[in-house]
């Protein structure tokens, strides 16, 4: 078992990460199951490949579950599923002191913490992520949302989990589709701030696909100690540390809103197209070496992933995308902040950016 702590001042939790975990989750939850007893939040797809088993572990060590089906994909993330998940939690006499289990991948994790933010004005939750992308980014940092009409995640709130437990053997249950999703994020670590990170991945590509369990575990331990250690910096981006996980996403939101948030792009592959733009526009700027940015499109088109807005799906001009961009969360005073880069390894926040010679950029990318 390899422990990661994420170090916050008055609420510190741990993340564990072992094969085969999810034969011991029963064990592991017995303290936080009131009255042995959790409330687990799912999605159709989890509750086919994964659910049996879980609910066998809890089983095993006297626990009940009462279990709430979202419907699978960014469907999930609405304000019709909030309103019933939590007349479900209500419904089921949720409790502050109790802890509910979001078991899934981005979105069940992300609509289950903010209902657990909500409920009752607050009580925990515990991730137990099922695919790459959960597992190594949106399970950790308290990070929670929902989708609405003008964009991705902009009614949310942060709350941190109680606890958040990673089986990397649950990867063998993804189609490679979604696994290549989750592997933009892994990617994302190494572009942020460490160049051997970035060029493990490119070493070790065909091998994580392959489903070697050494270097599956190794990505993702890597990529969640440096998750960790930036939330613990920087929670809830206030001093613009954090802001640097949001590599490859203000492109890669837009590029979701232009797709309809569905499962013509999923929201990794959305930030793949998004940090293969975001070097090449630094690269427009002269900000970042060409050859670096040609390395970065390489490995992420030889894991599968769209590099390009035709790739993408994306058929909306700059100034269309750049316009789904003004709703960015980020948006202060009308001035949107970019994370550019030096090169691989060397991303950083950029505040001076001009929106049209980002929309004129983009239609060069057409």
């Amino acid at each position: 078992m390899t422990v990661i702590s994420v170090d916050l001042s008055n609420r510190p939790y741990d993340i564990h990460v072992r094969a085969g975990l999810l034969g011991d989750v029963g064990a592991i939850l017995k303290p936080y199951a009131r009255d042995s007893r959790v409330l687990v939040v799912t999605d159709e797809n989890v509750a086919q490949a994964v659910l049996p088993q879980f609910e066998a572990t809890l089983h095993s060590a006297g626990i009940s579950c009462a279990t709430f089906t979202l419907p699978a994909g960014e469907a999930g993330k609405s304000w019709t599923q909030l309103e019933q998940l939590t007349d479900w939690l209500l419904e089921q006499h949720v409790e502050r002191s109790d802890h509910i289990i979001a078991l899934g991948g981005g979105v069940v994790g992300d609509i289950t913490g903010f209902a657990a933010h909500i409920i009752k004005r607050g009580c925990a939750f515990v991730q137990i992520p099922t695919t790459l992308l959960a597992q190594v980014d949106s399970s950790v940092g308290g990070k929670t949302a929902i989708n609405s009409a003008a964009g991705k995640n902009l009614v949310g709130a942060f709350h941190q989990p109680a606890l958040v437990l990673i089986d990397p053997e649950l990867l063998s249950t993804l189609p490679t589709r979604q696994l290549a999703a989750g592997f933009a994020e892994v990617v994302k670590y190494g572009l942020i701030d460490d160049r051997a990170f970035f060029d493990f991945c490119a070493d070790n590509l065909d091998s994580f696909f392959d489903g070697d369990p050494d270097i599956r575990a190794q990505a993702i331990i890597r990529s969640v100690q440096s998750k960790a250690r930036i939330v613990a910096a920087d929670e809830t981006e206030r001093t613009g540390t954090r802001a640097l996980l949001n590599l490859g996403h203000t492109f890669g939101h837009a590029l979701e809103a232009d797709t309809g948030f569905s499962d013509r792009l999923f929201h990794g592959e959305a930030v793949a197209a998004g940090m293969a733009l975001a070097f090449r526009y630094s690269v427009r700027l002269g900000l970042c070496p060409a050859e670096d940015a040609q390395h970065v499109t390489q490995l992420l088109q030889r894991a599968g992933l769209p590099t390009t807005l035709s790739e993408a799906g994306v058929t909306a001009n700059g100034a269309a995308l750049v316009d789904y961009m003004r709703h960015d969360k980020k948006m202060s005073a009308g001035t949107l902040p970019f994370l550019l880069a030096r090169g691989i390894g060397q991303t950083f926040l950029s505040k001076d950016v001009a929106l049209d010679d980002v929309a004129a950029f983009l239609d060069s990318e057409v």
